[in-house]
């Protein structure tokens, strides 16, 4: 059995689809009992626990030979940065608490950085909470998600515009579809390294403006790349409904990728092949059938 958390998500539910393929039983911890039909219906044991909640994750844990654990983030916490770190601490406690002795970890590019990444500090933090509680932790450390284009799908759709928070839109930058990260995850759930390891992720590079035309043929018009100024990034995103904190914090991610601090790491490195166009060609599949 094995325990995955996030998996109404694209990795988690990447991971679970992979591991019920294979014929594993899993556990498909959700936050709102009602979303998890789908997964029931698929063969997944289905148990309601909160990233807060020490105690109900702890049972959710309890018995499992694995779990996969990601820390979200959420705009809707009052305090970005305490919060978020709360909500680490929330479930490393829960893995100490539930006897798990393998734990598998979304991290992400940058985590062995203690500061000066925005979110990407939490996950650092999280990392070693975790190894702290003795269990054998496989950290996997992703670059950016090809699916981050849903952030700014709805400008892309009716605007045509297609905005790139850096000073130029044609650097090129590793990234990876979800599904494949998925699959490394539901790998590392079933088939584990004996000892503690961090796994990074090798793919294919795009700037920007390569996504902008790729996103631009799957919706079949014309984007407007614009790249916005680094002192109008968290005025823009504020505007935009993302809280002021949150923002300064995404504004910080930004600043590291933009100053070349994001690098890949990693005890093993994996190679992940699924291209751009049909992430994208999937993606807005997905949203009108929605």
């Amino acid at each position: 059995m094995y325990a995955i958390t996030g998996v109404t998500g694209h990795v988690g539910g990447a991971a679970a689809r992979e591991l019920l393929a294979k014929g594993e039983a899993v556990r498909a911890v959700v936050r709102d009992k009602a979303k998890a039909g789908a997964w029931s219906q698929a063969g997944a044991e289905i148990t309601v626990a909160d990233f807060g909640d020490r105690a109900a994750l702890a049972n959710a844990f309890r018995g499992c030979r694995a779990a996969f654990v990601m820390l979200p983030t959420d705009p809707a916490l009052t305090d970005a940065d305490a919060d978020h770190r709360r909500l680490a601490g929330s479930i490393a406690g829960a893995v100490l608490d539930s006897g798990v002795t393998h734990v598998v970890m979304l991290s992400s590019i940058g985590a062995e950085l203690a500061e000066g990444t925005g979110p990407i500090r939490w996950l650092h933090h999280m990392e070693d909470r975790l190894r702290k509680t003795g269990v054998t932790l496989t950290a996997i450390r992703p670059p950016h998600f090809q699916e981050k284009v849903e952030t700014v799908l709805g400008a892309a759709r009716e605007l045509g515009v297609y905005p790139v928070f850096a000073d130029s839109a044609d650097v090129p930058t590793p990234m990876v579809a979800t599904r494949d990260v998925g699959v490394v995850v539901a790998e590392a759930l079933s088939a584990p390294s004996p000892a503690e390891e961090v796994i990074g992720l090798d793919c294919h590079h795009y700037t920007e403006r390569q996504v902008a035309e790729e996103l631009g043929a799957v919706l079949g018009r014309p984007l407007e790349v614009v790249t916005v100024p680094q002192p109008g990034w968290a005025g823009l995103m504020v505007q935009a409904g993302v809280p002021p904190q949150l923002a300064e914090e995404l504004a910080g991610l930004y600043d590291a990728e933009q100053r070349g601090i994001l690098q890949p790491s990693g005890d093993r490195h994996i190679s992940c092949t699924t291209e751009l166009g049909e992430t994208l060609h999937h993606l807005v599949k997905t949203e009108v059938a929605s």
